[in-house]
């Protein structure tokens, strides 16, 4: 399955595009949201990653283009912030699995499924 990892933290990207490669997933990655929207070539069947904390086009507009798909691929976003600031960004945002940072592969296996 191809994910999608829009993550402007190369640490991060690289750590989920190892694990994801490990789970015999084919990672993407985007440093950015203006990238990822303009070289992306999504499938209903894809998942994209994205962090909420992007500079530029953030994770939030991201996930409300993406959900505004006719089929929209799945989503995780993840994110470093506090669970309430995460909760009051996205309150408008119904049905997606938002993770905390820093990630284990237990949470990403058990979102991907």
């Amino acid at each position: 399955m191809i994910v999608h990892i829009v993550e402007d933290d190369v640490a991060v990207a690289d750590a989920l595009a190892f694990t994801l490669e490990h789970l015999d997933h084919r990672p993407r990655i985007y440093k950015d949201g203006e990238t990822f929207l303009a070289q992306a070539n999504l499938s209903a069947c894809h998942w994209v990653i994205v962090d909420l904390g992007l500079p530029g086009v953030s994770g939030a507009e991201i996930v409300k283009k993406l959900k505004s798909l006719a089929i929209p691929p799945k989503i995780i976003a993840i994110s470093g912030k506090s669970r309430v600031k995460i909760l009051r960004q996205m309150r408008e945002m119904q049905d997606l699995t938002i993770l905390r940072k820093p990630l284990s592969i237990d949470m990403l296996t058990s979102a991907l499924i």
